[in-house]
């Protein structure tokens, strides 16, 4: 990252997006001064992934973590990952 500031008028956090070349996701409020462009497949995956861990948060084993080994953890979460797919 440089030492350079951002020029006038441009928001701290744009600025450090530009400087990281990184990519918008999340969708922003309607109402802002100077709209951001976003790649919708990448916000309509992602927005995807996030409604799956938010299922799967339903389920309060894989939530606890409370298996004793990562093979069962895995197959807890194959297990919840197919009865949210059969809902």
């Amino acid at each position: 990252m440089s030492c350079t500031q951002p020029l006038p008028g441009e928001s701290l956090d744009n600025y450090e997006l530009n400087e990281r070349t990184a990519k918008v996701v999340i969708s922003q409020h309607q109402r802002r001064a100077q709209p951001l462009d976003i790649d919708k497949d990448i916000y309509k995956w992602r927005h995807t992934i996030e409604n799956l861990f938010g299922k799967l948060k339903e389920f309060k084993r894989i939530t606890m973590r409370s298996d004793k080994t990562d093979g069962s953890f895995e197959a807890m979460i194959y297990l919840a990952t197919a009865v949210i797919h059969s809902r």
